[in-house]
């Protein structure tokens, strides 16, 4: 449709110009015949006339509709659970009817999507499941349909499942605004079965103490007999217990008593003995993955003065059994002649020389230190130690921040649940002025003003390869513990794993290797990836980038792989992808300067058994699912019928419909056509003798 801005009537006064301007100019005797005259004259009306027309703004509306036919999602639960405990044939059975369902839905107009766990918000293939997902969300698989087809013709979900969940919340608490077809695998009759449910222990140990693993046994269709538990390390038995099966009770527990001996990781086995008409022995095995340490880090927690900040580090550093907390206060403790690991220093230094004891001796053994500052900080003197940064303050004046996560940062990591507790914290009070981070140094946290993440930093660490250091840039992080306190029934994890991650890298860095190589967390899981970053100094001990670096790992059967990458001034970890459970040893080398310089240490990788661990379907809630959402339950034989039903569910093609503005005089091919027009005219002009 062509339109105008202005009167439509003004196309008649722009039709009288064209003629006027032709009649004018071709109405004398020309050296042309007159037919040759009238085309001429027609050729000056089109051109001028058109030029007028394109000084009323003309525009052409276009409409697009496009049909969007109703689209059917298969959700299919591809976890361990159903292909270790579905019926074979019953298995099959839905397989071949998930694929004719997609065939049949395809022909009756329907767009069929497959989605399975593990393929995320990837479309899959009905004939190419894989029983394999390391866990059931069904919640979080509902929910990432519900995103990717919002504002879509989403005409129902299909979920092929056996109704068990072990990750996530359960999705008959979430609420979902599409259809919900359900169909039942797995098997619901109860099993003869004996069940390692849950270890019970510390990760950390000291060596020489003695430590418990305690042992839950779940067991159903047992009701007299014992059940032999044993407790293993590489292979090796050292200790069995005896577990009555009673019938009163449907769970025992025992504890095994060890004693911590050489420093290190270890892995403990507890191994339920197969028992006669077990269902299944692959929940009969559990892992526990403990540290042995020589002792407890001793931490200094030193302030200008009483302050909050002090009690919320001091409660969040003794959740770790790692850490021996003395604390000193100028004038109030006295402060204790001995051998830290770290220190932390609240407020110092502070005006007027307060702590200058303290000062001293941090300063004197090179203990790695964590420096908090606040209102009562002597930026002069703090900026005269070399932690990595230089704090220009402007008067006294401050900003509100909140953390935000330096997404470059590989020291540490933070989980996704920690990062969303930050954006719930309250402002704190930071020093307003200039901030500079100096060579060497990195930025963990930057500080984020109301909606705006800044790139001015936080939490900073620096200082050198013999003593590390650390800066949290305000003294009001106790609003942090407070608040995550009040949201999360008393359990800051965030703001603690933030204090003790950065404690421990300071600790595990004060020595003067030239290459440091490292697992990016204290363990993994089998379903996570894996994954390594390195540091490399120069001589003098500068960090340098762009370094080959080859690492080996081996397993606990002495198998090796290898890798080789090179470390970026981005931070990039290698990306190992997942491994099997146990403890690995690494070993990294690399040449830096011409010299060869190694790395040694140990990976731990948690065995998740989260899929063998229930057996028995969960049938009922499938059916509560579909009876909320307005559908019924389903079973593998009943795929005719749930077509049937998606069929006479009616669902409707969606018509959407786009307008589209475009001005007339931004088509390029109405300039070229203009243009020949002209030189048609002129050269016809040219030809027949005229000017």
């Amino acid at each position: 449709m062509l339109s105008t801005a202005a009167s439509p009537w003004l196309i008649l006064l722009c039709l009288a110009v064209g003629a006027g301007y032709a009649a004018l100019l071709y109405s004398a005797k020309a050296p042309w015949s007159k037919p040759v005259n009238y085309a001429l004259a027609a050729l000056r009306f089109v051109v001028v006339s058109f030029l007028c027309f394109l000084l009323l703004s003309p525009f052409i509306k276009t409409t697009t509709t496009t049909k969007e036919q109703p689209t059917i999602v298969l959700a299919v639960d591809n976890s361990q659970s159903v292909g270790l405990f579905t019926p074979k044939p019953v298995l099959s059975q839905a397989t071949a009817g998930i694929t004719q369902l997609a065939a049949d839905l395809g022909r009756r107009g329907f767009q069929v999507e497959t989605r399975t766990l593990s393929a995320g918000a990837r479309p899959a293939r009905p004939d190419s499941l894989r029983f394999q997902a390391p866990a059931s969300d069904l919640d979080g698989l509902l929910s990432g349909i519900g995103e990717s087809y919002d504002g879509r013709n989403l005409a129902g979900v299909v979920l092929v499942s056996d109704g068990i969940v072990n990750q996530g919340r359960s999705p008959v608490y979430s609420e979902f605004n599409f259809p919900i077809y359900s169909v039942a695998v797995g098997d619901t009759l109860p099993k003869k079965d004996v069940r390692l449910a849950v270890l019970t222990y510390n990760r950390v140990a000291f060596s020489g103490n003695r430590f418990p693993i305690e042992a839950e046994i779940d067991y159903s269709g047992f009701s007299g007999g014992e059940a032999s538990v044993q407790l293993r390390e590489n292979g090796r038995v050292l200790e069995t217990r005896r577990v009555p099966l009673t019938a009163s009770r449907r769970s025992q527990k025992t504890t095994f008593l060890l004693t911590a001996n050489a420093p290190g990781k270890h892995r403990y086995e507890v191994v339920v003995q197969p028992l006669a008409g077990e269902f299944t022995t692959l929940n009969n095995t559990k892992s526990a993955y403990i540290e042995v340490v020589k002792g407890k880090l001793r931490v200094l927690l030193a302030g200008a003065a009483p302050h909050p900040d002090l009690k919320a580090l001091r409660a969040a550093i003794q959740q770790n059994d790692n850490f021996a907390l003395t604390t000193y206060l100028p004038g109030i403790t006295p402060l204790q002649n001995q051998d830290y690991d770290v220190a932390i220093l609240h407020q110092l230094p502070a005006r007027g020389g307060v702590g200058a004891e303290v000062l001293a001796a941090v300063k004197s053994r090179k203990v790695p230190t964590f420096y908090i500052v606040g209102a009562q900080s002597d930026f002069n003197a703090y900026n005269s130690f070399g932690t990595g940064l230089t704090i220009t303050p402007r008067g006294s004046q401050t900003d509100e921040v909140t953390p935000v996560l330096n997404p470059s940062f590989s020291r540490f990591t933070f989980e996704e649940d920690a990062l969303r507790r930050f954006t719930a914290y309250p402002p704190a009070a930071v020093p307003f002025g200039d901030l500079r981070v100096n060579s060497g140094a990195e930025v963990a946290l930057y500080q984020q003003v109301g909606r705006l993440k800044t790139q001015k930093p936080l939490l900073v660490l620096g200082g050198v390869p013999a003593q590390r250091q650390a800066t949290l840039l305000t003294d009001g992080s106790w609003q942090w513990r407070l608040q995550e306190a009040a949201d999360h029934a008393d359990r800051p994890e965030a703001y603690d794993r933030l204090i003790i991650r950065t404690l421990q890298l300071l600790t595990a860095n004060a020595n003067k290797k030239r290459l440091d190589v490292y697992p990016t967390q204290d363990a993994f899981s089998t379903a996570d990836d894996v994954t390594f970053a390195a540091e490399t100094y120069n001589a003098i001990f500068e960090r340098i980038y762009g370094q080959a670096i080859r690492l080996t790992l081996t397993d606990e059967q002495n198998r090796t792989r290898t890798f080789n990458f090179t470390n970026s001034e981005d931070g990039s970890p290698l990306h190992l992808g997942s491994l099997p459970g146990g403890l690995y040893r690494y070993a990294a080398t690399a040449t830096l300067s011409g010299q060869h310089q190694q790395d040694r240490g140990e990976l731990l990788v948690q065995e998740q058994q989260l899929e063998t661990l229930e057996a028995r379907a969960n049938h009922n809630l499938l059916y509560q699912l579909s009876r909320r959402s307005g559908s019924r339950l389903y079973y593998p034989g009943q795929f005719a019928q749930l077509t049937q039903d998606i069929q006479q569910a009616n669902a409707k093609p969606v018509l959407y419909t786009q307008e589209d503005l475009k001005d007339l005089i931004n088509l390029k091919w109405l300039f070229f056509l203009l243009l020949a027009l002209v030189t048609a005219e002129w050269a016809t002009r040219k030809y027949s003798g005229g000017i």
